[in-house]
């Protein structure tokens, strides 16, 4: 066994990738939660979405994107954004990538944090492959991290993915950069020095 230092300021993540390759056979559980389909998001709508359900887990990469390079993404036709509802408070996302033939991505999948162990999670990944299942689509693949919450790669595998690779992942903590607020996700101890912008609190 060995151990490489890291930098402080930056992060490293285990990634395990994971796949399927025909419909599970899964119940669909009963939710109280509302799934809604959003037409067009403006960059600045999809951001204040992917903050309010990623910054938990330091999701950061679409807050890298200029306009032009998310829009180029999520204004695509074969991507699929969805939100989750509580009445009416968003409370979740999904992103669904059809932009490869016969295939299908879970891009994005996410609730709120203090949704998490109400069985809320089973029923959105039970609509999202439901969704995601089409006549045209022989593949669905997901990805996710150990930054992620615990229970996500559990539930992945429960719902029928097979894992088939893994890699690290290195990054510089967002939250150093100031893309992220300081008070993101303080499961996971930030090293490093702020900048001015990073130590603002999260709006």
């Amino acid at each position: 066994m060995s151990y490489q230092d890291l930098p402080d300021g930056e992060l490293a993540a285990v990634v395990t990738f994971l796949e399927m390759s025909e419909r599970p056979d899964i119940a669909s559980p009963r939710g109280t939660l509302q799934l809604r389909r959003v037409g067009h998001a403006s960059p600045d709508q999809y951001r204040a979405l992917f903050r309010k359900v990623g910054s938990p887990w330091l999701w950061f990469s679409r807050l890298m994107m200029d306009d032009e390079k998310l829009e180029a993404i999520v204004g695509d036709p074969a991507v699929e954004l969805y939100e989750v509802a509580a009445v009416e408070a968003v409370v979740g996302m999904l992103e669904l990538d059809f932009r490869e033939a016969g295939q299908c991505e879970l891009a994005f999948i996410g609730l709120i944090p203090q949704l998490a162990g109400q069985g809320h999670g089973k029923w959105l990944l039970s609509e999202a492959l439901w969704l995601a299942w089409r006549e045209e689509v022989k593949r669905v693949h997901v990805h996710t991290c150990s930054l992620d919450h615990p229970a996500a790669l559990p539930a992945y595998r429960r719902a029928g993915f097979r894992a088939y690779k893994r890699a690290i992942e290195r990054f510089p903590d967002p939250r150093v950069l100031g893309i992220l607020p300081a008070d993101c996700a303080p499961q996971i101890p930030l090293l490093g020095t702020l900048t001015s912008t990073s130590a603002r609190p999260a709006s």
